[in-house]
């Protein structure tokens, strides 16, 4: 009896700690095992609940089914021109083969790891292979985009049309075959092909962000300079032309108005003069020999002050002053 106590006691302790240590496991949602025994893989879940496992044998691997990010480094890469360009990625994936993940790369930072290697040289490879222009854009709406400058400070629409007419830009740019999006898909297609014996899906890989090199940067700068000069170039000579205009107007009015000034001038001075005659002629009429004196005494006054030579006083000239008797 003793015994029989003794050996049903051994079994309730081990029954006990087989229930301690835990006979059952929980994946919970958004989790899926990888169960090993030994360094043996004997089971893989990828649905939550309660799961069984050995206890003491079994190892019990937990790896999320969410999805994952991998944001990778920015890089200087050359385009097909030679173009530099800074790239900046990142991309979403997931854990769908649980065994071969565990086979290969067994943790998430080995798979970044890994994720780093083929990335990195997944999108310089790409974007080596592509033109600039098909990095930086999606679609070929710029070609259809027509820039006018606001000219609406121009009151004289006619002249508003003539200055946008100088000013609209009408630059073409290259047409793009595969695009941005193009691209992110062509980097997914290549990665993925490389990813799958790792038992990792990749969602999507997409390029946050472009920047351009210092030299490229200088480059465009330069370009846009050139474009605002030759805007700056057509208002400035729309603004000579205005001059011009103007100044051919402002000339023409000054001369029509000395024209008019001189003609009534001339009409006033004119009739000033055969008001100065009417009157000399009735003072003549008045006293001819009075007259005849005020002449000859005024026509002395200004000649005689300025006269450098001798004249003979015997000159008719004189008779005023000397008398015509001999």
């Amino acid at each position: 009896m003793k015994k029989l106590l003794i050996s049903l006691g051994v079994i309730v302790v081990i029954i006990a700690a087989i229930f301690i240590l835990g006979p059952f496991y929980i994946v919970s949602e958004g989790e899926q095992s990888v169960v090993t025994r030994f360094g043996k893989i004997v089971d893989v879940q990828t649905t939550s609940g309660l799961k069984f496992k050995m206890p003491f044998v079994d190892t019990v691997t937990k790896y999320s089914a969410k999805m994952l990010s991998w944001d990778g480094d920015a890089q200087r890469i050359p385009t097909k021109e030679n173009q530099f360009i800074y790239v900046d990625p990142t991309s979403r994936w997931v854990i769908s083969d649980p065994l071969k993940f565990y086979e290969t790369v067994k943790t998430v930072e080995n798979a970044q790891l890994r994720l780093d290697d083929i990335l990195d040289s997944t999108i310089r490879t790409v974007i080596s292979e592509n033109y600039l222009n098909e990095a930086v854009r999606n679609s070929n709406r710029i070609n259809e985009i027509t820039i006018e400058e606001d000219v609406s400070s121009i009151d004289d629409a006619a002249a508003a049309e003539k200055l946008r007419a100088l000013t609209v830009s009408n630059t073409t740019q290259e047409t793009i075959k595969t695009g941005r999006e193009g691209l992110s898909k062509k980097m997914l297609e290549t990665a993925s092909s490389y990813t799958e014996e790792y038992g990792i899906k990749l969602i999507d890989v997409i390029i946050r962000q472009i920047r351009y090199s210092d030299d490229l940067t200088e480059s465009v700068y330069q370009r846009m300079i050139k474009e605002r000069s030759q805007i700056a170039e057509a208002y400035r000579s729309y603004g000579r032309g205005q001059l011009a205009q103007w100044a051919g107007k402002t000339t023409s009015e000054q001369m029509s108005i000395l024209s008019n000034a001189y003609a009534t001038a001339e009409t006033v001075k004119g009739e000033a003069d055969a008001e100065a005659t009417r009157i000399y002629a009735e003072a003549y009429e008045l006293d001819p020999y009075f007259f005849e004196l005020w002449r000859s005494l005024e026509s002395y006054r200004q000649t005689i002050p300025g006269m450098d030579k001798v004249l003979s006083t015997d000159m008719q000239y004189f008779d005023i002053l000397y008398g015509t008797e001999k």
